[in-house]
């Protein structure tokens, strides 16, 4: 559990731009905390010590906005920045080295039953706001972008936006450490560059037409 957590430190200290040292994280970052209550919870978890379980994330959504069902599956190194309105369901699962941003959600659509939450690969980023709904798969190293909202499964290496979420892009198999969340294609933007330019080419058959 040690080097558990000196892992995660070190991993959040390596990622986030604003982090000084250790001790600054294990002190002041709500995330953090967040995780290590829910590493605590889990075990009772698993030991079917289902309600002190649910005593300490309760007491950890009181303490820092951060709200993990002690059921999800937790891996190494997730940063949670910021913290506020973050809501992992039940049977979500989180691979390592994952960045997840305020107000995102990895929760169910209500229609499944089981396995009702997502599962996220290793070295994902989920920007802010971002809601993740459904029993499918984010592949390693993709992005979601702010404000999306995911349905569908998103293959690994792969950039999704909008709402529903659509994949617009796919890169080479690298971890996802790029934190950049502005620099994104916008599909509406490319959608009416699309559209112009087959508007432009029809005008121009209209125009040699009517000469």
């Amino acid at each position: 559990m040690f080097k558990n957590i000196i892992y995660d430190l070190d991993s959040i200290r390596e990622r986030d731009p604003a982090a000084r040292g250790r001790l600054e994280i294990f002190l002041l970052y709500s995330g953090y905390h967040a995780v290590l209550y829910h590493r605590v919870a889990h075990f009772f978890y698993k030991h079917k010590m289902k309600f002190i379980a649910r005593l300490i994330s309760q007491f950890a959504r009181f303490m820092t906005g951060v709200e993990i069902h002690p059921g999800a599956q937790i891996g190494r190194g997730l940063l949670i920045d910021h913290g506020s309105g973050v809501v992992i369901g039940e049977t979500a699962i989180v691979g390592d080295n994952c960045t997840i941003y305020q107000g995102v959600t990895l929760g169910g659509t209500g229609k499944d039953v089981g396995k009702r939450h997502p599962t996220i690969g290793n070295n994902v980023m989920i920007g802010s706001g971002a809601k993740v709904l459904g029993p499918f798969t984010v592949g390693d190293n993709s992005k979601i972008a702010a404000g999306a909202v995911v349905l569908n499964e998103i293959p690994e290496n792969s950039t999704a936006v909008g709402v529903p979420a659509r994949v617009i892009s796919k890169a080479k198999a690298a971890p996802c450490r790029d934190l950049d969340q502005v620099h994104i294609p916008d599909p509406v933007a490319q959608e009416i560059c699309k559209l112009r330019s087959e508007i432009e080419a029809l005008q121009k058959k209209v125009d040699e037409m009517q000469k």
